[in-house]
């Protein structure tokens, strides 16, 4: 019976591995109809180097900001102050430089303001076990009255040094510098996510808070310094991004958050059945080319198009998810979608999951032993 039935089951298995990794490369398959179809329709204008290069260089700040939303969802939390946080560096870095202050001053002032804004997201949190997803959009608003009080709600330009520009808009074999940046954080922060304890710890944190809290980890500390990084990040890509437009203006900001979650939760179905950095960047990429393949196809500039992209892949990003953890068993993003009504209860240990499975919280007790067996 086994030896009949072996031949059948292992083409099945290779069938299922096939659809999986076929589902957790789709943002890649997605970008290349993307191509293959405004190659068509658009032949005059889409299939060009400069469409991918300003595709790339235009969705920067996204990047960072995802890559810094990124961080905090591992651990099983929310931030939904970074679009805030991005545009509160924005307004202090620039405001002291209208002031006259040295350049290094400001910059430290904007990214210190952003970890002040950190820590108080994750007092709230951790300390006050109020929900992540409350706490950071109250601090968010509580960032607008800042930041329109720091601008008395006016444009600032004109006081950046000129070689300041050329930190995003110089290039390099024609890549604009600030898509090398967004590279370098991306290694950066795959690195430690991947590859060291703290890393390990986030996604413990975020697949099993009860569990990783007994295996040893800290896990207030944990939520609490994931929300400063967070915090950090964003005001970086904040900094960043007045060097590329060249001007402070009141509405700066907020309009990055969705399209940031959306390349997150996106990306949290490509590669791993969790949020990992290159399944964000992937799912970033296929998104800033859909983008720009329909604007140039059929509605020139239309903002509109941009929003409309990013809710679709939203909820289409949630729903795969969904249809993966029910076929697989594994605990995907879907997890965070299951559980948004928890981010009405008290406590750190309500926020919603970030996808880890138990084996985070297996590898982090594996990493530990050594040391207590010493």
């Amino acid at each position: 019976m086994t030896s009949k039935n072996g031949p059948q089951l292992r083409q099945k298995g290779a069938l299922n591995i096939l659809r999986l990794s076929f589902l957790r490369l789709s943002a890649g398959w997605l970008t290349l109809i993307f191509v293959v179809t405004f190659s068509f329709t658009a032949p005059d204008i889409f299939p060009t180097a400069t469409t991918f290069k300003v595709a790339l260089s235009d969705n920067t700040t996204v990047g960072m900001l995802a890559l810094a939303v990124l961080i905090p969802v591992s651990a099983g939390a929310f931030d939904l102050s970074v679009g805030t946080s991005l545009a509160f560096a924005a307004v202090i870095f620039s405001a002291m430089m209208q002031h006259g202050s040295p350049f290094a001053f400001a910059v430290i002032a904007g990214l210190a303001g952003c970890a002040v804004t950190g820590c108080l997201n994750g007092f709230l949190v951790v300390k006050l076990k109020i929900s992540s997803f409350i706490a950071t959009l109250g601090v968010s608003e509580l960032l607008s009255a800042g930041m329109l009080r720091v601008s008395s709600n006016q444009q600032i330009a004109g006081v950046f040094p000129s070689w300041f520009f050329k930190l995003t808009g110089g290039t390099f074999l024609g890549i604009t510098y600030n898509v090398y940046m967004l590279v370098a954080l991306a290694i950066i922060l795959w690195y430690v996510l991947e590859h060291t304890g703290a890393g390990r710890s986030l996604f413990a944190t975020g697949g099993n808070t009860d569990a990783a809290r007994l295996a040893g980890v800290k896990t207030g500390s944990v939520i609490f310094y994931s929300l400063v990084a967070s915090s950090v990040i964003s005001g970086l890509a904040g900094i960043l991004l007045i060097s590329q437009v060249q001007i402070f203006t009141p509405d700066l900001g907020p309009s990055y958050l969705f399209p940031a979650y959306a390349a997150v939760f996106f990306g949290a179905t490509q590669i791993k059945a969790r949020v990992n950095v290159w399944g964000t960047l992937l799912a970033l990429f296929a998104l800033a080319i859909g983008v720009s393949g329909v604007q140039l196809t059929f509605f020139g500039n239309d903002y509109w198009v941009s929003p409309l992209f990013n809710g679709i892949a939203l909820v289409a990003a949630v729903a795969l998810a969904s249809m993966q953890s029910q076929r697989t068993g594994n605990r995907g993003i879907s997890s965070i979608a299951n559980r948004w009504p928890g981010i009405f209860r008290k406590g750190a240990s309500d926020v919603p999951a970030s996808g880890a499975s138990d084996d985070a919280v297996s590898d982090v007790t594996n990493a530990k032993e050594p040391a207590s067996g010493a």
